[in-house]
């Protein structure tokens, strides 16, 4: 046993030197084939390559399988970044599409103050609406305009259409306006068209009644609601808004101001025939009188 392990190994490691020789010279053989620059020899390559390649095209599929994979996932990679990029582009377009709206609606209320109709003798101070301090109870506005700014109780206030309300309380730096809308409110009124005067009485509702028509017959809807004047608090012919009709048949007043987008407003200053006496003391306890005092002095 041991005799014939031997004679296979002594037949084996010939075998092995052999094999490697042949195989040193093909592989020379074939470069040396390559590199010969000849129409034969280059048609020779060419039918070597045609017989061989072929067969191998089950073994170069998972390999071309493997690079198409690969190149989908860099590109799955480049479109995954290129919609993250969209996203935050489109992020900031919605903000700048915000800031822009907000600005369009600031810069049209500043445009409809400056176009609003006024008596030219008047002159006015615009505010800012802080806060809206409305309630079932009480409807009102703070303004950061007050007595350093020169207002007084009883002055009217508009946005840029139509008749909000009155200044009711003045502080150093905010003053509060209360609404028509508001329960203690009453204007005094002309209904155009019929020339009735009347008076505007509010209720926490959206749409003050109108009160003490003499004639209630000759009043239309849609007829335009102005202030009177009377009493010389208010000058006349402030648009306060339209005559309407509720479901009980009762004559109200659609307002012309927006009270949905309460952002400035503008304070009249009339001096007129009559001042109010009885200061509104919500903002501060600071009555008129004091500022009045301040003014003289």
């Amino acid at each position: 046993m041991a005799r014939d392990r031997n004679q296979g190994e002594d037949y084996a490691a010939p075998l092995r030197r052999l094999f490697l020789g042949v195989l040193l010279l093909s592989l020379l053989g074939l470069f040396l084939i390559w590199r010969i620059d000849s129409p034969r020899v280059e048609r020779f390559r060419a039918q070597i390559t045609n017989a061989v390649v072929p067969n191998f095209d089950w073994a170069m599929a998972p390999v071309t399988g493997t690079i198409n994979l690969l190149r989908d996932f860099q590109s799955y990679q480049r479109i995954v970044e290129q919609n993250r990029e969209l996203r935050r582009e489109l992020q900031k377009m919605k903000a700048w599409k915000e800031a822009a709206s907000q600005l369009s609606e600031e810069n049209a209320r500043l445009l409809d103050l400056n176009n609003v109709r006024l008596d030219p003798e008047l002159t006015y101070v615009t505010g800012v609406v802080l806060a809206d301090s409305g309630s079932p109870f009480r409807q009102s506005v703070l303004l950061n305009i007050g007595a350093r700014d020169g207002i007084l109780d009883g002055w009217a206030a508009m946005d840029g259409i139509g008749l909000v309300g009155r200044i009711s309380g003045v502080g150093q730096s905010s003053s509060r306006v209360m609404l028509l809308t508001d329960s203690s409110s009453r204007i005094p009124a002309r209904i155009q068209g019929s020339g009735q005067t009347a008076l505007i009485v509010g209720d926490n509702s959206s749409a003050p009644h109108v009160d003490f028509l003499e004639t209630p017959d000759l009043v239309r809807p849609g007829d335009r609601v102005v202030t009177s004047g009377d009493g010389g608090v208010f000058p006349g012919g402030l648009l306060i808004g339209h005559v309407a009709t509720d479901p009980a048949g009762r004559l109200r007043v659609r307002l012309s101001a927006d009270y949905e987008r309460l952002e400035f407003l503008r304070v009249l200053r009339h001096h007129g025939r009559e001042t109010v006496g009885t200061p509104g003391s919500i903002v501060a306890p600071d009555g008129p009188e004091a500022f009045l005092e301040g003014r003289d002095g």
